[in-house]
This record gives structure tokens, C-alpha cells and sequence, in this order.
């Protein structure tokens, strides 16, 4: 499993671990009771604090994708992909509706908004 870490992103470090496995286990990368690797393990990989890794298994955890049985590690808990996919676009529509309201805020038109929007898109 390779994490990419973006240090200069306004993203917290243990946010982005969470929504990088999120997506492993959406993507079916991840099964249920694959081990995650060790927190000090994953902290020295990505040469990052063990707090900030421990900090997103427990996120992990609280929210039901893992569980952590002490001694052994962590592992992927049974989830439904499709509920998880639904949260996902949830959280993207709540973004993107944030996105609109600041271009009409500015005084730009719908269109310019869509424009810019597939703009984005195409990369």
C-alpha cells in the first residue's frame, strides 16, 4: 500500500491517511480483515509522526472501517462499499455547494461557474 503524503496541503497528514484507505476499501484494494500496517511502521515509511498514524486509525476505527485488536494490529472491518461511496459524494456535494455559493458571493454568473467547473475537470 502506497500513501501520498502532500505536506504543503491545507489537508491535515491524518486526514489524508484516512481518506487514502478509505478509497483502498472502496475500491476493493482493501478487504475486510486485511492488516493495516503498524503504526510505527507507517509513521517511519511516510517518515511522519506515529501520533498523527495512530491519530488516523483511531479516526479509522471511531468510524467503523477498522478494528484494532491490541497486540495484533489493525484490520479492515466489514463495510458496505456502496454506503461509503454514498458518504463520499455526500461530503463532495457539501464542497462543491461551498464552491458555488462563494462564485455567486463574487457576482460570477452560473454559467462561468459550469465553465470553470469543466475547466477543472478536463485537467
Amino acid at each position: 500500500m502506497n500513501f501520498i503524503i502532500n505536506t504543503s496541503s491545507m489537508i491535515p497528514i491524518y486526514e489524508q491517511i484516512v481518506d487514502q484507505i478509505k478509497v483502498c476499501i472502496r475500491d476493493g484494494k482493501l478487504k475486510e480483515n486485511d492488516i493495516l500496517p503498524s503504526v510505527r511502521a507507517l509513521s517511519k515509511e511516510l517518515k511522519i509522526s506515529a501520533l498523527t498514524v495512530k491519530k488516523a486509525y483511531d479516526s479509522l476505527e471511531s468510524e467503523g472501517f477498522v478494528i484494532t485488536v491490541h497486540g495484533k494490529g489493525t484490520y479492515i472491518a466489514a463495510t458496505n462499499k456502496e454506503l461509503l461511496l454514498e458518504e463520499q459524494k455526500k461530503e463532495l456535494e457539501k464542497d462543491l455547494d461551498l464552491a458555488i455559493q462563494k462564485g455567486r458571493r463574487y457576482g460570477i454568473h452560473d454559467d462561468d461557474i459550469r465553465e470553470l467547473f469543466e475547466l477543472i475537470l478536463e485537467g
